[in-house]
Order: C-alpha cells, then structure tokens, then sequence
C-alpha cells in the first residue's frame, strides 16, 4: 500500500493492483489513514512523519521549502491489532481531513455503482453504509453484455515498459453493455482512468498507463490494445440480436479525445464486415431504401440485401457500416430488370401508396399487350371499354390487373372512349391509315370509339383522314365518302372525288357513328379555336378549304396594322363549296342550320387590348366571291324593296331566299352601303357606263351627289359616263363629257354631255372622274350694254344677301347666245324678272329660293302670300 512502484501480484495475469490497490487515492481525503486485520495493523500519519523528518537535520530545511508537505504513503507505522466487526476480516480507516473531505467522500460513494464490480471481477457486492443508511452493489439488478478477450503480449511490444510491466506479459480488454448508469465514459484500466471515451459501452482494458496513472501512455503496446479493443467490440456488436436498437451502438459524433478517436477509427474500419444486419448480413453486403414500410417489405424477395423497413433508412450509423444507400428513383429504375405477373406489380403499387410521387417518373407498367414500360404518363386505364380491339392503333394500355390510383397520380390517364380518342396514337393511326397492313382493322377500331363516343359530326376533323372502303371497291378519307342518302350525290359536279358509304359499313355502324368520323351527309362544317390569320395567310396553318389564305389575306387587310397578330377565338366554316354544280339546292341546304350560322355569323378576331372586330366569315366570303345566283354573283343583286336608287344599276334578287341568308351572301341594299365597301364606288361607276343599265334623270343626280360626297374617295378615271344630253340620260364617252358647276351656262352647252351633281359638289366630282368643269371650258364674253342698277328692297325678304347692285339688260347675249341671266366674273347680269330672280339666288347662294325671289319680282303684294306658303315646305 505504500507507493513503492513495486508489486508482489506480477505473474498473476488476472489480479488487481499491479502497482498496488490504488490505496494512494485516500491521501486526498485523510492526513492518518490506517488499515488493519487480526493480525496486525499500519498506519500512515502526516504529522508523525513530520516530526521525524525534523530530527533529521539534512530533511528540516527541505521540510520547510515544502510547505510541511511529506510523502504521506512512504513512512508506514504499527499499530495494535483493533477490534473487528463481525463478519469482517479487515478494516480500513480514513479519518477525514475536514468538511471538504467529507463532501467529497459522501460523493464519491453515491457515484459507486455496477461498472466497479464489473472491474473488480471477484467482488460479488458493496455494502455501503453512509450515516445508518445502508446501500448495496451489485450486478443482480441488470442485464449486461459482454465481450472479453485476452492473450500474451509480444515481448518486442514491452521494451520500453516498467520492469513489473515487462514481467506481466498477459493483456485483457473487457467490453460491457449498456454502460451502467451513473457510471463516468472513461477507460478502466481496471479502475476509472481520465481517458474519456464517447461509447455506449464500458471498456476496461490493461493498457499501459503513464506515471500518473490516470492516462494511457502511448507506445505499441497500446497501439496494440486498441487494435485488440476495437476487435472485442465488434465482436461485442455481433454478438447482439439483429434489431435496429444495434445501430445506437455504432461511433458517432465527434470524439472525445485522442484515445477515444483512435479506437473509433478502429472500430470503424471492421465495421462494414461484421454481421450486425438482419440474417447476419454484413454492411457492405446490404443496401438501405428510403421509402414506405410496405414497399421496402415487398421487395425483400427481389433486391438482395436489402435492410427491412423496420430499421431507419436515414441512421447515419448504416452509412458507417458501409449499407449502399438506394433512393427511391434508383430502385425504380432497377425494377425495370424484372419478369412479374400484372398483380405483382399491382401489389408494388400498393405499398407505395403513402409515397411521394417524387421519383416514380420511371415506374415500370406492365402494358396489355404483355410489355413492360416505364413510366405511367400518357399511359392509359381503360375506362369502361376492352382495350383488346383498340390494338392496332398501337395504344399503350395498363394491363387491366395491374391498374392502381397510384398510375393515376402518376400521369395515366382514366381512358374513355372520348379520352382514348384525343391520345396522338389513335390520331396518327387514322392519318396513316391508307398505309397500314391492314386499314380495316384501324377503322374497325376507330369506328368502336367514335360510336362509343358518341361524337357529334365535325367534334374531331381529323377524323376525316381515316381511310373507309367505298362501295366501288376503293379506299377513301372519311371525309371524301357520301351516305347513301345525301343530298350531296344530287348536288356535286360529277368529276366530285367523293364515293359513297357500302351498305354493310353502314349497317354496321350506323349513320351517326359514320357522320362524326367524317363521312358526309350534307355539307361538313371545319371548327377551330384561337386561328391564326396570319398562320393562315402564310399557308402555315390550313383548314384545307378553298382559297383560304386569300380570305384570311383580305380580313388582315381589313384590320389594319395591328400591335399583336390577330386571333380568331372561333372559326366554323363550310368545306367542298368549290365542288358544287348545283347552286339553288346548295344554297337551301346552306339556309338551314347548323350550316346556316356560318354563312349568316360574322367571325369576330381578337387584338390588342381585348378588343374585338366583326369580320367576314370565309363561308360568306368564298360565296360571294363566286357565281351561285342564278350564275352570277350575289353582288350583282339588289335586296327588293330597298334603296331605289340602285333600281336600274342591279336587279332584284332571285326569290326564295330570306332576307339575312341574301344580305350575307353580299346582295345590295343600299347605295350608302355600296360605296363604304371597298371597290364599291367603281363598281357604281362601271355600272353607270354600262348602256344595257337604265337609270333616271332623278336617280342619276342623286348617284353623283352621293358620289362626290363620299369622303377619302380614290377613283381611276372612267372611260364611259352616264350624262344628261339636251335633258335626255346617255352613256357617253368620259372624253365628251362636262361637269355643270353654273346653271348660267345651260343655254351655252347645247348638244353637250353634262354630268350635273349638287350644288356645292362639281369641283369634286370633276376631280374624282377626272372631267373638266363646264365653267373652264365656256369663254362666257357678254356681248350687249346693260344699266347698272339697284336690286329692289322687296326681294331681301326672300334673299338678304343679295347684292347691292346688278347689271340689267333688254337684251342679253353671251357668247352669241341670248340668255336671260348671267354671273360670269360673280356680278349678276340680268334681263327680266325670271333671270334676275336666277342671278341673285346664284348669287348670294340660296339657290332653292330662286322660284320664290321671281314670284316676288313679278308681284311684290303677294310677299306675304308667298311667305306664308315658304313656311309651309
């Protein structure tokens, strides 16, 4: 028990204290420990040994630099044999040192607990009494794991040891679970060291310790041990039941020193090949899925290795025992290699029910047809039909026992028949069907859906392309065969490429099925939504109608520049008008619906802002284009009963077409709505040259006034013009012809082509039709002496801008004819009341009230007669 560095215990490898029992621990605590048996007894005392080394006179003044201190342990003293408690063999005794020691001690006690026995082997218990309260240990009360492993050193191992080290050639590591609670995560060597280890695990091994005996000292001895350390709990691990609890036992975290860094190192690098995963898989041998309970448990059978679900996928501990890690895209892709029966897949879908869908993008699908696909997008469930028959247009169904919500969530889609229609496949199938092996098998399986579709004619065009035998024998588009019964055979041109449905296709099917697969019984309407005019103009887009992109031209033209190209939000027109001979039975068919709303409706485009503009529909267009009234264009028509200043330049429409049908169709109703159309005013123009034409005197004036009158109009020059001759209406030569801008000058322009429009209006005109003004082309020298003259008073009443004065003549002559008033120069020139009354109405330009300024002339007391009776128009 003194510190003698020396033990008499060295060649027995099992026993405790091989530099002692650690007695020098009581120092701390007591100045006068004692420890005694029956036979006999030592004590160790402070001041005693104190008092001794002051006698000496070399040790007094080394006695004094310390302070007092003395090697307590090193001077042991007899004492007599006490006496003993019953039931003991020895007794050992701390007096305390003071209430510190005491605290200390009292602590000390608490915190003894099972990992001293589990050091100290052959003690069975502790009883530890601390004032009348009695407290024992033992390891009764758990249940512990362990590990031991112990053999000799190799001697080259030893070199650099102590002599008694050298001599105990023997190690022993002792591994126990759990680490007893209470119990400080240090190294035992056997008793507690300051060597800190972060493991669950006590460890008490026989590593060499350095002077201090309270840390390991370095060397290959203990690089040995930790070697060995490392190997015990490993084994210590494998040994445990294979339960996820396992994983807790892994290092973790950060270490806790030198030591405890190095042995986790250790234990580390063995644990990828130890045993500790379920049947005794090794780490490196298993693999580790982040998915739903259910579906890792499926798959037990299928990927090898794989750690069941009820271990954490995510523990950062199977990352150190080397488990592959799958996420759950990689094991999806992996299934991909399998051969299953439909349910079994059906069955993996089920247990991934609860899972993200994050990742199953390639989830394999086994396919009615017997392939296995990846991925569930666009893939189709039957919905209420047999997919069987719908083979041929090479359709990708879900085999029927494999369908789950989970295909669903994942893209497929709940196939009807109206669904199975809009897959690209069934489309593609039908536009090449005349180069399929068999296209009776692809209409066959068109056909089933349309009917069980029930799809009303024109809801899918393209299925026009679906080739259908004729009864001739030959294949044809959908769209190219008549029913028996169409009115359609009466009314195409016979060189018409249509045919017509065999009886048994359509006793088959049925005529609504046929109809809305394209097959025509009437005229077929073309839908679409948000149409690009400019797609359409270009020929980039096309609806395959008849000169569609002149329409969609003309409409652009009509719309102007626009920020933002032009949408037609709806578009429905009537196809194969170009191939009808026979117009009247058409244009019946056409009056009614549904047909009739295309003809009749405008189309509406959409531009910039939100806004709207109604337009021409390209079924009224394309009519009124073409020769389908009685031979000729609807434009050649006038509505009856309309606008009578057309009467004479159109004829009346043919009869038995309503109003609306005719009025889209482009029949005239007005003259004002003629010329706001474009070419309308030279299509009055050309009409008014024509001699086989036949218009009034009063109509004709009307016709140029509202000619003249029309604002931003451009005209070219007419060759012909329709004029009044000596008061007679003729179709003359435009080169003959004069526009009359004065009345003055009637009586010179005898014999001459006058076109003569509202007052106010010939300058225009003249410009417009490029004709000379009769004003420029008279001399108009007056040729005989007049008096100059004050205009009566009376006549203001009718005419208050009259001028002051006039030139009154007996005889007038201009240009050597005699006339009775004149305003060359714009000075009136009269003789007699009639030409006065003329002259001032010209004049001051009231020219209306001419008749009623004569009658004032020739008889001023019925002024107020005559005014009464101006009042009254």
């Amino acid at each position: 028990m003194s510190t003698l560095r020396a033990s008499a215990k060295r060649d027995d490898s099992a026993a405790v204290g091989r530099f002692g029992v650690g007695f020098a621990a009581v120092v701390a605590v007591s100045d006068e420990p004692s420890i005694a048996s029956a036979s006999g007894g030592v004590q160790w005392s402070a001041e005693r040994a104190r008092e001794l080394v002051r006698e000496i006179p070399g040790l007094a003044e080394e006695l004094t630099r310390r302070n007092g201190q003395v090697p307590l342990l090193r001077l042991p003293f007899e004492i007599d044999p006490p006496e003993l408690p019953e039931g003991f063999a020895t007794v050992v005794r701390l007096p305390l040192r003071d209430d510190a020691a005491v605290q200390q001690v009292r602590r000390q006690l608490d915190e003894v607990g099972p990992a001293l026995l589990l050091a100290l082997p052959a003690l069975e218990s502790i009883e530890i009494d601390v004032d009348g309260v009695t407290r024992t240990v033992s390891l009764a009360d758990g249940e512990w794991h362990t590990a031991e492993a112990h053999g000799d050193v190799p001697a080259e191992l030893l070199a650099d040891r102590p002599t008694e080290e050298r001599a105990r050639s023997t190690w022993q590591v002792r591994w126990t679970l759990p680490l007893p609670d209470g119990t400080p995560a240090v190294l035992h060597a056997p008793t507690p060291s300051d060597e800190r280890l972060d493991l669950p695990a006590l460890l008490i091994a026989s590593f060499p310790l350095a002077p201090d005996r309270r840390h390991v000292a370095p060397g290959p001895l203990t690089d040995f041990l930790i070697e060995r350390a490392a190997e015990t709990y490993v084994r210590l691990l494998s040994e445990l039941p294979a339960a996820p609890a396992v994983l807790d036992l892994v290092p973790a975290g950060i270490a806790a020193g030198e030591l405890d860094a190095r042995l986790r190192r250790a234990i580390m690098a063995l644990l990828p090949e130890a045993p500790l995963l379920p049947g005794r898989l090794r780490g490196r041998d298993a693999t580790v899925v982040d998915a739903p309970a259910a579906f890792v448990e499926y798959l037990g059978d299928v990927l090898p290795g794989l750690v069941p679900p009820a271990w954490p996928a995510r523990h950062p501990a199977l990352t150190a025992l080397g488990v592959r890690r799958m996420e759950l895209a990689d094991v999806v892709d992996a299934l991909a290699a399998l051969d299953r029966e439909p349910a079994w897949w059906h069955g993996l879908y089920d247990a991934l029910g609860a899972a993200s869908i994050e990742g199953l993008g390639a989830l394999p699908v086994p396919l009615a047809s017997d392939r296995l696909v990846r991925g569930p997008r666009g893939l189709l469930i039957a919905d209420e039909i047999d997919p069987a028959p719908l083979e041929p247009l090479g359709l990708r169904f879900v085999h029927p026992e494999a369908v789950h919500p989970l295909l669903s969530r994942l893209g497929a889609l709940d196939a009807g028949p109206r669904a199975i229609l809009a897959d690209p496949a069934v489309r593609a199938a039908a536009e090449d069907s005349f180069d399929a092996d068999d296209p009776a098998e692809i209409a066959e399986a068109v056909l089933g859906l349309v009917a069980a579709a029930h799809l009303d004619p024109g809801d899918e065009p393209w299925l026009a392309e679906l080739a259908l035998p004729g009864a001739d024998g030959e294949l044809y588009a959908a769209g190219e065969l008549l029913l028996p019964g169409s009115p359609l055979r009466e009314i195409m041109a016979d060189d018409a490429p249509f045919g017509v449905v065999p009886g048994d296709l359509l006793e088959r099917w049925g005529a609504d099925a046929l109809t809305a697969a394209g097959v025509l019984d009437g005229f077929a309407l073309v839908r679409g939504e948000d149409v690009d005019l400019t797609g359409l103009a270009d020929q980039a887009e096309s609806f395959h109608l008849d000169d569609e992109d002149r329409w969609a031209e003309e409409v652009l033209d009509r719309l102007g520049m626009q920020e933002l190209p032009p949408l037609l939000p709806e578009f429905q027109a009537v196809r194969d008008l170009e191939l009808v001979a026979d117009w009247p039975a058409a244009l019946r068919l056409l009056a009614e619906p549904p047909l009739r709303a295309a003809v009749v409706e405008p189309a509406y485009a959409s531009l910039h802002g939100g806004r709207r503009a109604a337009v021409p529909s390209y079924t009224a267009w394309w009519l009124r284009r073409h020769p389908i009234l009685d031979g000729r264009h609807p434009a050649e028509f006038r509505l009856p009963g309309e606008d009578d200043l057309l009467a004479g330049l159109y004829d009346p429409a043919p009869e038995g077409l309503d109003e609306q049908l005719l009025l889209a169709l482009g029949v005239r109703t007005s003259l004002d709505g003629l010329l706001r159309e474009p070419g309308g005013a030279a299509e009055l123009l050309d009409r008014l040259g024509d001699p086989g034409r036949a218009v009034t005197r009063e109509r004709l004036g009307a016709l140029w006034t509202a000619l003249a009158e029309t604002p931003d109009l451009r005209l070219d020059p007419p060759a012909r013009v329709r004029a009044i001759v000596d008061g007679v209406v003729e179709v003359v030569d435009a080169a003959d012809a004069l526009v009359l801008d004065r009345p003055d000058l009637l009586p010179l322009l005898t014999g001459q082509p006058l076109v003569i429009p509202a007052h106010g209006t010939a300058e225009h005109l003249a410009e417009l039709l490029d004709l000379p003004l009769a004003s420029e082309e008279v001399a108009g020298a007056v040729e005989t002496a007049g008096e100059k003259r004050p205009v009566p008073d009376i006549v203001r009443a009718v005419l208050p801008g009259a001028p002051e004065n006039y030139t009154a003549y007996e005889s007038l002559v201009v240009d050597g004819v005699p006339v009775t008033w004149w305003c060359g120069g714009g000075e009136p020139h009269a003789a007699g009341a009639a030409g006065l009354a003329r002259a001032l109405a010209w004049t001051c330009g009231a020219w209306p009230d001419r008749l009623l300024a004569e009658a004032v002339l020739r008889d001023p007391g019925r002024l107020p007669d005559l005014l009464a009776e101006a009042d009254l128009e």
